[in-house]
């Protein structure tokens, strides 16, 4: 057992950080911030609360950038940095998303299934490149290229639901309608959700990192 107190336990994990790990965490909470954002929409019905929760997306793909960067300039990656950037892109570029999709209007039990099969594809995919990194990068210290799409790709999803709440188009007006299925609704547009996931849990193809 540590003999440390609770208070130096905190502090002694936070001095383990590497400075990259502080943008991981920035685009973390800038997930965190859309989801409550989008929340915070639905009971306003306030669009400006909206076109906030879908800014968050864009926020944490330019931390998402800067921690690699960052990681490579000073030379430091580790284990705890990979494994805090997988959790960080699951709040932003999985969470984040289907959150915003939801409070957009994507409400139905069909929809449902298509949010929950997008956040699972990017939990599965995360999970991939986290085990197979190591050989991905062929004895370097960075990975060549990707399996399937990288989860910060969802960023043009979230576009696309700024685009239609600056249109006017949330709720019963989004984009291509919504059908009546057995079992419940579906809007065509989270079919999106529904390629967008699949894409990232494809092997058939690579995507070369930049």
């Amino acid at each position: 057992m540590s003999s440390l107190p609770p208070a130096r336990k905190h502090f002694s994990m936070i001095r383990g950080f590497h400075l990259a790990d502080f943008f991981t965490l920035a685009n973390a909470a800038c997930g965190v911030a859309g989801v409550f954002l989008a929340m915070l929409y639905l009971g306003s019905r306030d669009t400006a609360h909206f076109l906030a929760a879908a800014a968050m997306a864009p926020a944490a793909f330019i931390f998402d950038v800067l921690d690699g960067r960052i990681a490579r300039w000073r030379q430091q990656h580790s284990p705890l940095g990979r494994e805090l950037d997988s959790l960080a892109d699951v709040i932003s570029f999985g969470m984040a998303p289907a959150a915003l999709a939801f409070a957009a209007g994507m409400e139905g039990v069909w929809d449902w299934v298509a949010l929950i099969y997008f956040v699972c594809c990017g939990v599965s995919r995360l999970a991939r490149y986290n085990v197979t990194a190591e050989t991905l990068a062929e004895g370097g210290d960075k990975v060549k290229y990707f399996e399937g799409t990288p989860i910060p790709t969802s960023v043009l999803l979230t576009a696309i639901l700024a685009f239609a709440g600056w249109q006017g188009r949330l709720g019963d007006e989004l984009y291509w309608g919504v059908w009546q299925l057995p079992g419940g609704t579906l809007h065509p547009l989270a079919l999106l959700f529904v390629l967008s996931g699949s894409l990232m849990i494809s092997k058939t193809f690579r995507i070369p990192k930049l």
